[in-house]
Formats: structure tokens, sequence, C-alpha cells
């Protein structure tokens, strides 16, 4: 008999196999994502000292009120232009970029892009 597939187990293999490959440094951390069901969350991640550096989200503050009508791909490049406002200035301008096992695609392509715009480079 065939089992319903897991699809968050299969994201979290993909994560893995993902995670294997990259390392965030001080001068070029990690960006990861995390795409719940209604906001999308990313920061900037030194894996070698294991700190987050910055953090942004859909229920940040600063932008929380302005996200009201607009679709989620709309959130997801506004987290993306904060966070790397928040970077720029904690001195960061490189990052690595680490999709969390979710496809490249959608939201989360839109954060990266919104990143880029703000002025990270990946």
């Amino acid at each position: 008999m065939i089992g319903k597939i897991n699809k968050n187990q299969e994201r979290l293999k993909r994560h893995k196999r993902v995670r294997a490959k990259i390392k965030g440094t001080e001068t070029a951390p990690r960006l990861s994502v995390y795409r719940s069901l209604n906001h999308i969350y990313a920061q900037l991640i030194d894996d070698v000292k294991g700190n987050t550096l910055v953090t942004a989200s859909t229920l940040d503050k600063a932008i929380k009120d302005t996200l009201n009508d607009k679709d989620k791909k709309a959130q997801a490049y506004a987290v993306g232009e904060l966070l790397a406002k928040k970077a720029q200035e904690k001195g960061i301008t490189a990052a690595v970029f680490d999709r969390g096992g979710y496809l490249y695609t959608g939201r989360v392509a839109s954060l990266a892009d919104g990143a880029r715009e703000g002025g990270l480079k990946f």
C-alpha cells in the first residue's frame, strides 16, 4: 500500500542536503528562509560562531502595517528589502542564500529579489 507523502519531511531532507554544502561566515552569512502558511521569515546566520546576525519577517513592527493590502509575494519582497537594509546597517553586503529546502519560486524567489534590490549580493 502506498502511504501519503509528508511534504514537510521531504523538504527537510532537501534542506539537510543543501545545508551540507552551504556555510555562512561573518563576512558572508547564510540567508536562511522559513515559509509558513501565513508568514515568511528570514535571518542572516554566522555558522562559524553560531550567531544570528539579522532577522526580518512579516511580523516585524517596521513593515507589519504596510503589508495588510499586499499579496504574499509582495510581502516576501518587502521582507527581503527590510533584511537587506538591516544588514547594511551592520556592515553586511554579501550573503549565501539558503532556500531552506523550498523550491526557488514564488515567495522564496521574491524574498531573494527583494534582498538583492536592497543591496545584498548572493
